[in-house]
């Protein structure tokens, strides 16, 4: 299924869940006729992201409400910014509000968390990965935030790449069948998917360095001592990627192991939102 799909249809699931068979606050003291204008104001510091999905949200629940952005996906802005506009039925401004503000204020917080990794991690060859770590049936929008914030997407599911990870490993008998059965299902089916492997000390990455045939191995749990030296066994060979437990405070120790990619499960899993609010005007 297509990106605009799956948001098209979260859109409609959420619409449905908050308006139900109608929101009787608003219809009940709101004439149908009644027209006015609301501005979405930022209330603290950070990373703007959302913008056009939440047009595609007022557009798809009233195509007459008019937007007028003053700030785009991807810009810093701070406490006071106004960042656009919405004229129209007020009985739309009120049914749209919440949802859209739920989704800008999620899609700002991990844009602004990633940016803030991204920084720490300045002036390296390593690039801040997410992860599968997202909010059921919002995967979409929180990835789509991660690279306005100047991260990387790892895989958007599981359908677009092969990742053998410790469970398959185990429930395969193993890092050479895992490795083989990979290489076997991707020709027999067709599939030219790039393969990454997890390995768990280093007994295991001689083993993957060994047997080959796969494109990324994923440095799982190694300590910054334990990188370098892995780094420098693998010696280019292949792209390296560093997973588990890594923060803030540390992913710059990581990166300058030298390996190409950090991914880091905070950036969706627990980010806080980006306060702002939508106010009449």
């Amino acid at each position: 299924m297509k990106e605009k799909e799956l948001i098209d249809k979260l859109i409609d699931l959420a619409f449905a869940e908050d308006i139900g068979d109608g929101d009787h606050t608003t219809l009940s003291c709101i004439p149908d006729t009644a027209v006015g204008k609301s501005e979405l104001l930022i209330k603290e510091p950070g990373i703007l992201a959302g913008v056009e999905v939440a047009k595609e949200v007022l557009h798809k629940f009233d195509p007459q409400l008019e937007i007028e952005v003053f700030i785009e996906d991807g810009v810093a802005v701070k406490p006071g910014d106004i960042v656009m506009t919405i004229a129209g039925k007020i009985q739309s401004l009120l049914q749209t509000e919440r949802l859209m503000l739920n989704i800008m204020q999620r899609m700002s917080g991990i844009a602004t968390m990633t940016h803030k990794y991204v920084q720490q991690i300045k002036g390296t060859n390593a690039k801040v990965l997410d992860t599968r770590k997202t909010t059921p049936g919002m995967r979409m929008l929180e990835k789509k935030a991660v690279k306005i914030g100047g991260g990387e997407n790892h895989r958007i599911g599981l359908f677009d790449m092969i990742l053998l990870k410790d469970n398959h490993i185990d429930f395969a008998g193993g890092i050479e069948n895992a490795i083989h059965a990979a290489l076997s299902y991707c020709q027999e089916h067709n599939k030219k998917l790039r393969i990454e492997i997890e390995v768990r000390n280093f007994d295991e990455l001689n083993e993957v360095l060994k047997l080959g045939g796969i494109h990324r191995i994923m440095l799982d749990n190694f300590n910054p001592t334990e990188t370098k030296k892995a780094v420098d066994l693998i010696d280019g060979k292949y792209e390296v990627e560093s997973s588990g437990g890594i923060t803030y405070e540390t992913i710059r120790e990581y990166a300058e192991c030298g390996v190409d990619y950090i991914s880091v499960g905070a950036l969706t899993h627990s980010v806080k939102g980006l306060d702002m609010s939508l106010r009449a005007c």
